[in-house]
């Protein structure tokens, strides 16, 4: 209950910032979190030595990973309304004590070799702590960069791209430190978790949000003039999900992560079974270096694009994602196995544009239905993540397995997916060419806003 109805130092009213605050001390507190939590997309370190331990298969080792998603976005998008209530400092203190206890829950069961604990650990506890800690600093970052969106949670959300880049060599000195045997890996686990602990703990204690009324200098001028698809009203959560252009982000989201959590949770596998046949074979060593250069990608692709989305509008900019992505895998299928660089060089297109979709949502969300309950609707967004951190992986993973079954290796256990991951992209690309302005008839009327903000808004 105390975690519900926040007290002391994690209540709202110990967060807000003094007038002298500089508002560039929020986007470090956000990536505390997200630093954190971005270990996710490190996990395909641990899939080969699990494999191995605990005599998995490709789908299995896959397990606690499509889990952590899958709550991922389910809780974001039933616990958005308690983060927009209980304000960003016990989002990040709830999101701390669920993501490190997540691998402590891991460790014991990698520890015992019961690896149903690892799924339970890592994919459900830890996939709690993902989805409050992920959409944690939203709303908090908008109201205080309300003249730069794309930017400020531009610069939040890379650090969940970004985070692999510093977990999967930690990962894998660890692994070779401790061993890889089922000892070895939960004391990875642990170790992981207690650091994790200590480091986010760091957020929870630097986020503060605006004081009511609080505006950045000059913002009215910057915000003058109008552009295609930005609202000037606002939506409420209940409202935004009847609306077709919801749903329509909704698709674009959910397939434009499926193309990418695929082939991201299956990097370190993928890239040795790609160039297993050839002269230059790729080590584990290696495969964990690829991973780490992925989430380079993927982070940078966050604040870059972001960033870029302020100036270009955010329907160009997903035209960018879609249609880059979909070129760069038809490469990747055509001939990537006979140029190492060439793959390593499109995945990298790819991850970017992965990440830059993530880190552009918010800002989209916001042109579409304004600042009212956006850590809400943004929440309820993230379910697509939901569905595409099954299908991804699941895709990826079933057909490698059937192929390899069959007999097949190297880069033919990826063909029928890397074709699939084409056409889902394709469909997102439609999908946001059907993107219109909201219709006024879904706005909220202006003192209900107000009343309702007041409130801390508490829309279910």
């Amino acid at each position: 209950m105390a975690l519900l109805a926040p007290t002391g130092v994690l209540s709202r009213s110990r967060t807000v910032a003094p007038e002298s605050w500089n508002r560039w001390l929020v986007p470090p507190a956000a990536l505390c979190i997200h630093l954190a939590i971005g270990q996710a997309y490190a996990w395909s370190v641990f899939k080969p030595p699990l494999e191995s331990s605990l005599h998995l298969g490709g789908t299995q080792s896959a397990l606690p990973f499509q889990f952590a998603i899958v709550v991922l976005g389910l809780s974001a998008a039933f616990g958005g309304t308690l983060v927009e209530r209980n304000g960003p400092r016990w989002a990040m203190a709830v999101s701390t004590i669920c993501f490190s206890a997540g691998f402590l829950v891991a460790a014991l069961g990698a520890a015992t070799s019961q690896y149903w604990l690892v799924v339970v650990g890592y994919g459900v506890i830890g996939g709690i702590g993902l989805g409050i800690g992920y959409i944690s600093p939203v709303s908090t970052l908008i109201a205080w960069f309300p003249d730069r969106p794309g930017l400020a949670t531009g610069i939040a959300i890379m650090g969940f791209g970004g985070g692999a880049l510093i977990a999967s060599p930690w990962s894998a000195w660890l692994l070779t430190e401790f061993g890889a045997k089922p000892g070895g890996i939960g004391a990875t686990f642990l170790v992981m978790g207690l650091a994790y602990a200590v480091f986010m703990t760091l957020g929870v204690l630097l986020v503060r949000v605006p004081a009511p009324g609080w505006r950045p200098l000059g913002h009215e001028s910057v915000t003058a003039a109008p552009r295609p698809l930005v609202t000037t009203g606002h939506v409420s959560a209940h409202n935004a999900v009847r609306t077709p252009q919801f749903w329509m982000l909704w698709v674009v989201l959910c397939l434009n992560v499926t193309a990418g959590i695929g082939i991201l949770e299956k990097a370190a596998p993928m890239v040795m079974d790609f160039f297993s046949g050839t002269s230059t074979p790729v080590s584990a060593a290696a495969a964990a270096g690829f991973v780490a250069l992925l989430s380079l990608a993927n982070m940078v692709g966050r604040i870059f694009w972001s960033a870029l989305s302020d100036l270009v509008g955010r329907k160009n900019i997903y035209r960018c994602y879609l249609g880059a992505g979909a070129l760069m895998y038809l490469l990747i299928e055509l001939v990537g196995s006979g140029s190492k660089p060439l793959f390593i060089v499109a995945a990298m297109v790819v991850l970017s544009c992965y990440g830059g979709g993530f880190a552009t949502v918010p800002a989209y969300l916001k042109d579409l239905f304004g600042t009212y309950q956006i850590g809400a609707i943004h929440g309820r967004l993230l379910t697509a993540w939901s569905v595409a951190g099954v299908a991804g992986p699941l895709i990826v993973n079933a057909i490698a397995d059937a192929q390899k079954h069959a007999g097949r290796h190297g880069p033919a256990l990826y063909t029928t997916s890397l074709t699939i991951m084409i056409a889902l992209l394709v469909v997102g690309f439609i999908a946001n060419e059907l993107i219109r302005p909201v219709n006024p008839r879904f706005h909220e009327p202006p003192q209900s806003q107000s009343a309702s903000q007041q409130a801390t808004r508490a829309d279910a």
